[in-house]
């Protein structure tokens, strides 16, 4: 390990605070924020920073297929795995550097993003200020809250949300990606449940035409039990890889015929989203560790 993100970048840290105008505090008008250039140009020289020489995107063509439906009008939908608060920059970069219409494509993509992010540390607030995304308030940051004591916040959080789904239905028939953790979290191995598939997913699936999943293999950010920017930095060999364009009705349709008997027919949808994500995450490992080995050598 180098250190934690604290620690490796601190001239980084404070230019991004310096230069960020991400708010702080999500309302109902700001659910949709265009990234900004001049911090992404710092998130780069990071994400550049911990990158091995050969780390790149395995299937650009898929990647650009799906693009050309988002701009043919069609609803186009990234399903990536998540491992840290740097998965949407590597993707970004990595497309950006794989040539193509790699540039275009990555200025297209637009996050779904938990307001955690804005609004529980300014730090982490003013690194996503760098990427284009929608911020919504998710369902397990309500779940449990009494009706009565926590009506204020659970309206607020309603009203953030409802915002967010016409944002989002404005975007994604602009020639947009719009990209989504099916998790809806960070996976941490002493909490295997963060790798399980978020029924909500569901619905993005069935309001959508065509999607990729993304696999991320390769670790620079290391999730700790403490606050995100003491998340530990290390460099390494990073293969991110693009699958088949999917049309998103035809898997939906599979999977509940398949699920018939089952009695949660959305979770039964993320749960197949999640293995098909693994399968692939396993597959893009060993070609990631041959070309390592080969690179080494």
């Amino acid at each position: 390990m180098l250190g934690t993100l604290t620690t490796v970048f601190g001239d980084q840290i404070r230019r991004v605070i310096k230069t960020a105008k991400v708010p702080t505090v999500i309302t109902e008008d700001n659910v949709y924020q265009k990234g900004d250039t001049d911090v992404l140009a710092i998130v780069d020289e990071m994400v550049e920073h911990l990158l091995l020489p050969g780390s790149h995107l395995d299937g650009m063509n898929n990647l650009e297929e799906l693009f050309e439906k988002a701009e043919s009008g069609k609803a186009c939908l990234l399903l990536v795995e998540h491992y840290s608060n740097m998965d949407l920059s590597i993707v970004s970069l990595l497309s950006r550097k794989a040539g193509g219409r790699g540039k275009e494509i990555s200025d297209a993509i637009i996050a779904i993003s938990g307001m955690k992010l804005n609004e529980d540390n300014p730090v982490v607030a003013a690194f996503t200020g760098a990427y284009n995304k929608i911020v919504i308030c998710p369902s397990r940051s309500i779940q449990g809250l009494d009706s009565e004591k926590d009506k204020d916040e659970i309206a607020r959080a309603n009203g953030i949300n409802r915002a967010a789904m016409k944002a989002l239905i404005r975007q994604k028939y602009k020639g947009k990606l719009i990209l989504v953790f099916p998790s809806g979290t960070r996976y941490r191995s002493w909490e295997p449940d963060t790798k399980k598939g978020v029924r909500e997913i569901d619905s993005y699936i069935r309001s959508f035409d065509y999607m990729c999943f993304v696999s991320l293999n390769g670790e620079v950010l290391h999730v700790q039990q403490t606050d995100m920017m003491n998340d530990a930095v290390s460099r390494d060999y990073l293969l991110t890889t693009v699958g088949p364009v999917v049309d998103c009705n035809e898997f939906r349709n599979k999977v509940l015929a398949d699920a018939a008997n089952e009695e949660d027919k959305k979770q039964a949808v993320a749960n197949k989203i999640m293995e098909e994500l693994e399968k692939m995450n396993i597959a893009a490992e060993a070609k990631r560790l041959k070309l390592l080995k080969e690179t080494s050598t």
